[in-house]
Parts: structure tokens; sequence; C-alpha cells
């Protein structure tokens, strides 16, 4: 135990990091630009791309707990859960510029081929990054290096968004030369190679230090249990719902991927058509994604001096009052816009790190609740919980603007303006206080988590 216990090297937590840079990538991407890219560009109507959205995410979204189980059970040198970084990242890449190709199609094949090409990208989502998830609660076991290592990974994560919404309105002008259908898959075969390095060298930089390796592994394929695979799995995953403090992260991580999901599926349309100037999105979402690298940054420093759980609530009242706020200004108050936008960002990034700190603290609680280690598994659970948070809030984002008569490239009615704000702002406030509501119940605070690592190690 004693080696589990050593700090964390900055290298180890940096080389940890890039693997979210690589995810939000891709999940960045399809956050701001997927549901603007399927209206605007690709040529599907609000509806339709919203109900696309939700049912890619809900389907892939079953294959979580399977590649959990999967990851919990594989053995091969280079550890349980790195060799999916080293094996998926290219096709990862692929997945991702194919998911942005416009074919030449009639208006059901386009629809095909959109759910086809966004669900591979999807599951291919999937199976490396829950055993990426998975691999920093085997890179520490204190609470507070935990927080640490996952505040360096979301101020990485956020770093990919910020090169995401600065450079891909720029990379799509200059590749397609006001072409987006060529521009946007152009941008993205930029964007996909860089994925596929961060994850590599995120494989590269960081060891598993919590989880034996088998021994007769010798030309470094990745081993299986022979029997009860499928059937050990469902048990898993059924074992979660018994740990009650994991089912309350799993809640709060689906509400809170429902705010994410649409406020980001709209924030295009909010620029474009409720401010009214287009040209102010790539600046507008980068400075949102700086107040997002600031907050996850300024997590690890505030943790010194308040109690994650403390530090938690504090910064969804932050978020609760700053989206609020967009109901009282004006669509020409440009700079209020700009700093409130910040602010909620900010506040939201110290949320993340936490939340998925969280997540590790709960496989303690249910080790000793349960009397069984369930590490993906329990990662791919609220890996779950995120995508249909995810799901639904890009899905909602859809249906607002096809219920409120959105028309794509023309401008907006009273009406369709009011269900921008509404998905913009609104959702996020009623989906924030709901989170409110649900951590109180939450009791996993950092001297408890010691106290229970402590009664594991003594059983042990």
């Amino acid at each position: 135990m004693q080696s589990e216990q050593k700090k964390l090297t900055i290298k180890e937590k940096l080389g940890y990091g890039l693997g979210d840079t690589a995810s939000n990538i891709v999940f960045q991407m399809v956050a701001n630009f997927m549901l603007i890219f399927y209206t605007d560009v690709y040529g599907l109507s609000a509806a339709a791309a919203g109900t696309l959205l939700l049912a890619v995410r809900l389907f892939d979204g079953f294959t979580d707990p399977i590649m959990g189980g999967i990851a919990d059970r594989t053995r091969s040198r280079w550890g349980s859960y790195r060799p999916y970084l080293l094996f998926l990242a290219i096709p990862y890449a692929v997945f991702a510029i194919l998911a942005f190709i416009t074919p030449d199609f009639d208006s059901t094949g386009k629809l095909i081929y959109a759910y086809i090409t966004y669900g591979l990208l999807m599951t291919c989502y999937t199976a490396i990054n829950i055993p990426y998830g998975a691999l920093g609660a085997v890179m520490a076991t204190d609470p507070k290096e935990r927080t640490s290592l996952q505040s360096y990974r979301f101020a990485m994560a956020m770093a990919a968004l910020v090169v995401i919404v600065w450079a891909i309105p720029k990379l799509v002008e200059f590749f397609g030369e006001g072409n987006d259908q060529l521009g946007y898959p152009l941008a993205m075969v930029f964007m996909g190679t860089l994925a596929a390095i961060c994850f590599l060298l995120c494989f590269k930089y960081t060891k598993e230090k919590s989880v034996p390796k088998v021994e007769d592994s010798t030309d470094g394929s990745i081993e299986q249990p022979k029997r009860g695979l499928s059937k050990g799995i469902f048990t898993d995953f059924l074992m979660l719902f018994k740990n009650d403090q994991w089912v309350i992260i799993a809640v709060i991580s689906l509400i809170t991927l429902i705010l994410i999901g649409i406020r980001a599926s709209v924030a295009p349309h909010y620029i474009k058509y409720y401010v009214g100037d287009e040209s102010l999105l790539s600046s507008f979402l980068t400075l949102s994604a700086i107040g997002s690298v600031l907050g996850a940054v300024s997590t690890n420093f505030l943790t010194k001096f308040f109690e994650k759980k403390t530090l938690f609530q504090i910064a969804l009242l932050v978020v609760v009052v700053s989206h609020s706020l967009f109901y009282f200004l004006g669509a020409d108050e440009i700079v209020t816009i700009f700093i409130v936008y910040f602010i909620a960002n900010f506040a939201h990034m110290i949320i993340t790190p936490i939340m998925f700190s969280m997540v590790a603290d709960t496989v303690d609680y249910g080790t000793k609740k349960l009397g069984k280690k369930l590490i993906a598994i329990t990662f791919s659970g609220h890996l779950l919980a995120i995508k249909f948070g995810f799901a639904i809030g890009g899905a909602l984002a859809g249906w607002i603007l096809a219920f409120t008569s959105y028309e794509p490239n023309v401008t907006q009615s009273a009406e369709s303006l009011s269900g921008i704000l509404f998905a913009f702002a609104g959702v996020p406030v009623i989906c924030t206080l709901l989170c409110i509501v649900v951590i109180w119940k939450y009791k996993l605070t950092e001297p408890e988590v010691r106290k229970i690592q402590s009664s594991l190690e003594k059983a042990s």
C-alpha cells in the first residue's frame, strides 16, 4: 500500500490530463457544433437532429456497463486500462472525421449515414473513455490527490475546449473557403490527428499503480476471463445501485450533463440569432472556455481551503445566479453577456473535477459496503449517466427549437428567440437547482473517505 500513497508527479498528472484533452477534442466538437452542423450545414431538421442525438447516445449508453466490465477484467503487460488508449487512438480519430462528412445522398440516405457515423463515433468514445476514467482511480488513492489529478485532467480538457471553440470556425472557413460541407471534415482531420497523438502520449506517461498485472501475459495481448463474463458484468452493474452515494453522484451527473448538452448545443444559435452577430461566436466560446480552464485550475487551489462538498455547493449557487442574469440582459449588452458566461463556465468547471473525484470516492465506499471493488464498472455507470444526460440535453435543444418554430439561416421570430433563450439559460437554472437539492444527501466528506480507506487497509 505504501507505493499507492506516493504523490503523483507533475509529469504523470499532465500525462493523464492529455487523455481528456483527446476526449474533449471530440466531445466538445459534438457538444458545441454538432447540432448547428446538422441543422445549418448537413440539412437535417431541428426535430430530426434532436431525435438523432438522443437515439444514438441512448443506444451507445447501454454499451457502457459492458465496456466497464471488460476493462475491469482486462489483464495485459500494460495493465487493465491503458491498452485501450493505445489500440483505439487511431480509430477514434477516423470516426470523428467520418461523422462530419456530408455525403451526396437524398434526405433518407443522409439521415441513415448520420446515425451510423455518429453511432460509431460515440461507441468508440465509450470504448476508450471508460478505461481512461478508471485509470485515474488506480493512479491515486488519497482523496486530495485524486482531486488534484482530476483538476489537472479537467484543466487540460478545457484547454481542448479553448482550442476547439477558437479554432474550429477558423479552420472550417480556411479549409472550406465558404463551403462548410468541405470545411468541417477537413477541420476534423486536423483535430482528430491531434486527439490520437494526445491519447498515445497519455498511454506513455501514465502508470497503473494499484491493479495487479498478470504475469503470464507475455505477448501483451488482452486477456479475458473464460467464463461468466456477461453474467458477471450484469451482476456488477446492478450492484452499483446498492451504492447509495454513487447513485447520488450519478443523478447529479445526469442533471449536469443535461445542462451542458442543451446549453452547448444552442450557444451558437444564441449568438447567431439572439445576439445577432455570428462573427462573435469564436470569441464568445473562446472566452467561456478560458473561464472553464481557470475554473478547473482553481479547483486544486480552492480545495486547500474548502472541503470539496462545500465548494461544490458554492459553485452550484454561482451557476444558478449567472444563468438567471441572461433573462435580464438585452441582446445589445455584449460585454456583460460575455462576462456572465465567463463566470458561469468558471463556476461550472469547479463542479466537474470535484464530481469526478467523488466517483472515485464512491468506489471505496462501495468496496466497504458491498465487499467488492468495482472500478471501471463504476466509472462506466457514471459515464452512462453522463451520456444519458448529454443525450437528453442535446435532444431537448433540438426539440425546443422545433417547438418554437426555428428555421435555419433566416431571421427568427420572437417565439423562436424565446425558445433559444430558454434552452440556453432557463433549463440550466432548473437543472442546477435540482443538483443543489440532491447534493445534500452526499456524505463522503474527505475525512469520511480516509476513514473508509483505513478500514479497508486493515481488513486486507
